[in-house]
């Protein structure tokens, strides 16, 4: 089984450390509400202004975290800490914070780059001895609120295989109510959950779209894996993919193929191979049948050996595959 060893670490991270700080090219996801709005990525995001796009450099930041607690002594660890010490000061996030106060600024990155913002937040508070956790806590309570805020408002829930995905921003809302003992996120995210995807039954899988970097379907299992008792879950599950162990649906068991890695949407599909796997391992952990299980295994094996090796080259795919890489090889806490 392929695992994230220290030679992969220093691979990824160094990817990063190319990109969080790399301005442009640069897509924003900007209302301006007059002409005094028209302003560059630094200007707007004093932390998060690199990586292509303001959420690929949020989940850069989280890679870099994730990868130097695990492997704290490898090659990038020291570069890794002193961007940290530049970038998680309270200036910094008081200008990103006064984003998101900005009257255009409400649906700013919802919900995909709230959720990595939370996983950052839950990785950074891992480094007790480093002040970087507290300077970031004012991002981090406002992106809770906002969760707080609009999951009762959200009638149904957003099934694309993109950054609306409603179940991929449990998952990893989740993770951080966890790591933060925060119940009563957890309890909202478990409410919700069970109201959107509850009597979901026989999931027809059509996927994957065109530019998909998720599956709608996998994605779903997993969050309810996360959010319900682990009897219910089996019960649902059993349900949600009944033939799951005869390798039914049939496109869950085949990876994605990419035939243009220079294309920043075909692109995507090798997330789609990546997240297929994460989902894939957790979700063999927690089948009953040990046939089932070996199936799950093996075909996440198949989707990481079909995209690992392209999560560098084209920055298309650079600017954030690799973070999807890390996903899939675990841990998600």
């Amino acid at each position: 089984m392929t695992t994230l060893t220290q030679t992969l670490a220093e691979r990824f991270s160094a990817i990063a450390l190319g990109h969080v700080r790399r301005e442009f090219p640069n897509k924003l996801d900007h209302v301006m509400d007059g002409a005094d709005d028209a302003r560059g990525p630094r200007d707007l995001h004093p932390i998060f202004y690199g990586s292509f796009d303001w959420h690929s450099c949020v989940h850069g930041y989280w890679m870099l975290a994730r990868l130097l607690r695990l492997h704290p002594g490898h090659a990038q660890a020291d570069a890794t800490a002193a961007l940290f010490d530049a970038a998680f000061t309270e200036d910094n996030v008081a200008g990103e914070y006064s984003y998101l106060l900005r009257p255009s600024s409400g649906g700013f990155e919802r919900p995909y780059g709230w959720a990595w913002a939370l996983m950052l937040a839950a990785e950074l508070k891992r480094f007790a001895d480093r002040p970087w956790s507290e300077a970031f806590r004012p991002l981090e309570n406002a992106f809770v609120a906002r969760f707080h805020d609009y999951l009762p408002k959200l009638t149904y829930p957003l099934r694309a295989g993109t950054h609306a995905n409603t179940a991929f921003a449990l998952v990893l809302g989740d993770a951080y109510a966890r790591a933060s003992n925060d119940s009563r996120l957890s309890a909202l995210f478990a409410k919700h959950a069970k109201r959107w995807f509850g009597a979901d039954r026989d999931a027809p899988a059509w996927e994957p779209s065109g530019d998909d970097f998720l599956s709608p379907t996998l994605i779903e299992a997993f969050a309810m894996l996360r959010l319900l008792p682990r009897a219910q879950f089996t019960a649902w599950f059993a349900n949600f993919l009944p033939a799951i162990g005869q390798g039914l649906p049939a496109v869950l068991f085949q990876p994605a193929m990419v035939s243009d890695r220079s294309d920043g949407k075909i692109a995507h599909l090798d997330g789609v191979n990546l997240s297929r796997a994460w989902c894939l391992r957790a979700l063999a952990e927690a089948v009953d049948d040990p046939r089932t299980a070996a199936l799950l295994r093996e075909t996440a094996e198949k989707h990481i050996h079909a995209s690992l090796p392209h999560v560098a080259g084209d920055y298309a795919g650079e600017h954030w595959l690799a973070t999807f890489a890390v996903l899939a090889l675990g841990p998600l806490g």
